[in-house]
């Protein structure tokens, strides 16, 4: 298995794998949103992918990081926004391996730190993060304004 940071190029292998990521959280399959929607991020420069690939160069899973800042800190933080590994790939080190790209991401920029956010019920997620060195936030609510469907 390798990571490597995506690329255009990349668009065939990593749309499945956002389409069943944005399955896994209750949307509707649809491909050619996945599709856009990577495309968009990659040629604006918008954030950063790392991909999972077997021996193949068949996707296993990948990451997905948003430049930000952290005001108080007066300092630039990444967002770790999406995480996702093939049912297949679970359980043989993918997830480790793409936070590990990762964290050496925000070693290499300098960054104060990688956020993340996660649902209460995906236990399994949590105790990986905490196991890397993640620290869950408490005394802090996020909140949110819908403005659209």
């Amino acid at each position: 298995m390798k990571i490597v940071k995506a690329k255009l190029k990349d668009l065939d292998v990593i749309s499945p794998l956002f389409d069943a990521y944005r399955v896994f959280y209750g949307q509707q399959s649809d491909l050619n949103v996945a599709r856009d929607f990577i495309s968009s991020r990659l040629k604006n420069d918008e954030s950063v992918i790392y991909l999972a690939l077997d021996s193949d160069s068949n996707g296993l899973g990948f990451v997905q990081l948003y430049p930000s800042f952290s005001s108080v800190s007066a300092a630039r933080i990444w967002v770790l926004n999406d995480l996702f590994v093939a049912d297949k790939a679970r359980r043989k080190g993918v997830a480790k391996m793409l936070l590990g790209a990762a964290r050496d991401l925000g070693l290499k920029d300098d960054v104060k730190g990688l956020a993340l956010e996660t649902t209460e019920s995906n236990l399994t997620a949590q105790k990986l993060y905490e196991s890397l060195g993640y620290e869950k936030e408490v005394n802090v609510y996020h909140y949110f304004l819908k403005l659209r469907e």
